[in-house]
């Protein structure tokens, strides 16, 4: 039982009430400390709760990451989205735990620790005080003389009030002690159950979470299984191909792996020898998918095609060389040395590039004669419905890959239909004509529908195009105060525009330290000469390549090699 002051004593002010008054202040002390004590480490249990939610929070987030790059596999996906959705619910029951905590304990207990325990001090301070007084006031009185009736009589008055006033004030002590030890035991209490009552809340959420998981929890369980043998099965499937391939192919010699499956003709590394002066050989990755030579320096690197159409391409051992096993691609553009590790892979290399030359052309005479089978014989172009593009021949398509192509080199009108071969440009119909009464020492025309075209004929098309012919024979168009025809203008335009361009030569910039070859003295730049110029295996010379390009380019020779366009004197 506790003990409490007793007020009739507290009257008298006896040695038994200060006994007890001393006793209910150290039990007051004590009571101090030790929710001071529960109020901190309530604080820390808190804040190491938050701290608890935040990692859990980071764990949560790498495990969203983890599920993300495990996005192709929908089971793990799955269960990992459903972990952590859970696991995510039980983080939000946990900060209301802990903020229930911090209401319950912290809050309740620290009205008792603001407030109550200051206003008892407070209210102890004026009890000490006028206790003082009252033994100033006592010993005074006691010491006044019998002889000074006055003074007695004052010390005695003086007395009665303090001795009043002290009665008053110890009274309200004792009721603020008593009250307090009542009122500490229904706060402690209250505010224990309150923390107490969050738990059980905590805990009775968390079973009603895991107990909607449980049916998703077993079919978890049941995917895990299933993915566990399927994991057994494949590390069993890939030991055994990994024995497999190594007793058929640790003999220590390259392979060549051959992929038809995926348009692959062959693959496997190469030595390829550089265009540089230095000529140095790099180990590359190559391959042929869709009738083009590409090649890989590395595997951070995108693939390099060079060989775009090996219909124009030939390819032939290289034994005029130190180095060995060695063989040479050749094209209409450019030459390749390339070194195989051995003389078989040599053989395999060029016996694969012939199969894939012949392939194309037989694939190209195929496709022309189920073309041709099934197109009318008319060349008139037939409606089409609406909303439906006519579809484009492959000439066509091919040839309006160069440079400008998509539009009339002398008009500018969209979808050329028409081509000169010698210039190396598309036209629209009416410029075609316009170019026919040229003559054809001037200009080629051919169709790109209705006419038949050899492969280095297309090539040379694609190669030129009309942004690299007019910026030759229109450099000096603005000097000249010329204005370009547009699909507008009329045909006596486009016709002395025609004339003045290519029979007049009337807006080439003349050079005459390097005109010496060009018809009316066209300078070519060297740089587009190397990137424009066809270039390929035609044999010294490049006979058959200026044969190609007609007249205007009849200056031109090219050397072996096909890498560099030669000034004939």
């Amino acid at each position: 039982m506790d003990t409490f002051l007793d007020f009739e004593e507290c009257i008298k002010d006896s040695p038994t009430f200060r006994r007890t008054l001393d006793q209910c202040e150290d039990e007051v002390a004590e009571l101090e400390s030790r929710l001071e004590k529960v109020m901190k480490l309530c604080n820390r249990m808190v804040e190491a709760g938050q701290e608890y939610n935040s990692a859990n929070e980071l764990f949560l987030g790498a495990v969203k990451e983890l599920s993300q790059y495990h996005q192709k596999d929908s089971t793990v996906m799955n269960c990992l989205g459903q972990f952590t959705q859970g696991l995510q619910e039980m983080i939000h029951f946990h900060t209301m735990l802990f903020d229930q905590a911090q209401r319950s304990i912290t809050q309740q207990l620290q009205s008792l620790l603001v407030q109550e325990l200051p206003q008892l001090r407070e209210t102890r301070r004026d009890f000490v005080r006028i206790g003082e007084d009252l033994e100033t006031a006592g010993a005074k009185s006691a010491q006044a003389s019998r002889h000074r009736a006055l003074d007695a009589e004052k010390a005695s008055h003086l007395l009665l009030a303090t001795r009043k006033c002290f009665q008053h004030f110890a009274l309200d002590y004792c009721l603020q002690l008593n009250n307090f030890k009542t009122q500490q035991k229904v706060d402690v209490l209250n505010s224990i159950f309150s923390y107490f009552h969050a738990q059980y809340t905590f805990f009775h959420q968390g079973y009603d979470l895991l107990k909607d998981l449980e049916p998703a929890m077993k079919k978890m369980a049941t995917q895990l299984a299933q993915l566990s043998m399927d994991s057994t099965a494949k590390r069993k499937e890939m030991e055994n191909n990994h024995l497999l391939v190594q007793q058929r192919d640790a003999s220590g010699e390259a392979v060549v792996a051959n992929s038809p499956g995926t348009g692959v003709t062959i693959e496997g590394y190469l030595f390829k020898r550089s265009r540089r002066k230095s000529k140095t050989w790099k180990r590359c990755w190559f391959s042929i998918e869709n009738n083009q030579l590409v090649y890989t320096k590395s595997h951070k690197e995108e693939a390099i095609v060079m060989m775009e159409d090996l219909r124009l391409c030939t390819v032939k051992s290289l034994d005029n060389i130190d180095r060995r096993f060695c063989f040479e691609v050749v094209s209409v553009h450019k030459s390749c040395a390339l070194q195989a590790d051995s003389e078989e892979l040599r053989r395999a290399w060029i016996s694969a590039v012939q199969g894939s030359i012949d392939m194309a052309y037989r694939q190209r005479a195929e496709s022309g004669h189920t073309q041709a089978a099934l197109s009318p014989p008319s060349p008139q172009i037939r409606p089409q419905q609406q909303g439906q593009a006519a579809p484009r021949p492959a000439v066509m398509g091919v040839a309006l890959e160069g440079a400008g192509n998509g539009q009339c080199c002398d008009c500018g009108e969209l979808e050329p239909r028409w081509a000169s071969v010698n210039l190396g440009i598309t036209l629209c119909i009416e410029c075609s004509g316009i170019h026919r009464s040229l003559g054809v020492h001037l200009s080629k025309v051919r169709s790109l529908t209705l006419d038949t075209w050899e492969p280095e004929q297309l090539k040379v098309v694609r190669a030129l195009g009309n942004d690299a012919i007019n910026r030759i024979y229109e450099s000096r168009q603005e000097e000249e105060g010329r204005v370009k025809p547009g699909t507008s203008s009329s045909r006596q335009e486009k016709e002395a525009w025609i004339k003045e361009k290519y029979v007049e030569k009337r807006f080439v910039r003349r050079a005459v330290s390097a005109t010496s070859g060009l018809p009316g003295g066209v300078r070519v730049p060297a740089a587009e000469r190397r990137e424009r110029e066809p270039q390929g295996p035609a044999g010294p010379g490049g006979s058959s390549r200026r044969h190609l390009l007609g007249p205007h380019w009849a200056g031109v020779s090219f050397s072996e090699e096909g890498s560099q366009p030669v000034r004939c004197r």
